[in-house]
């Protein structure tokens, strides 16, 4: 008896977790991953990626975070309404020369698992940057 009942339990907790809705159900990004490029060292940039709702209901954003300090995200605070957009301003601060990747998540209210999209680029010290620039410009005359 106790073995059907602990099946039972196990079967409708899985079913449970397998019901919950995924972020890719009811928004769509315009794009998962943005590339900044070459920028200047002490230059930071910045990104709006656009989330619409595909959902039948309002979309609330209940957090957005990044994977380090060196970028920050601006909180959505109005829900998504069905068939509308909004946007997450996603800064990078450049403080460091290297290439870099960074992991941004957001929560949305009722879904379980947060949606991750991702900024990378290069920042170059400010006399590479120049060197770039000045060889790009000489390219494009050609």
């Amino acid at each position: 008896m106790k073995k059907i009942f602990l099946f039972a339990a196990a079967f409708t907790f899985s079913l449970a977790v397998m019901a919950q809705p995924k972020a890719d159900d009811v928004v769509k990004f315009n794009v998962e991953k943005y590339d900044f490029g070459k920028i200047k060292v002490g230059t930071p940039v910045t990104y709006s990626f656009e989330i619409k709702n595909i959902g039948t209901t309002p979309i609330v954003v209940e957090n957005s975070w990044a994977s380090c300090g060196c970028t920050t995200t601006e909180k959505i605070v109005d829900p998504i309404m069905p068939g509308s957009t909004a946007q997450l301003k996603v800064q990078y601060n450049a403080a460091a020369v290297s290439p870099f990747t960074k992991d941004v998540y957001v929560q949305f209210t009722g879904i379980a698992q947060p949606k991750t999209v991702q900024i990378t680029g290069e920042v170059l010290s400010a006399e590479a940057y120049d060197q770039w620039v000045k060889d790009k410009g000489a390219k494009t005359k050609e």
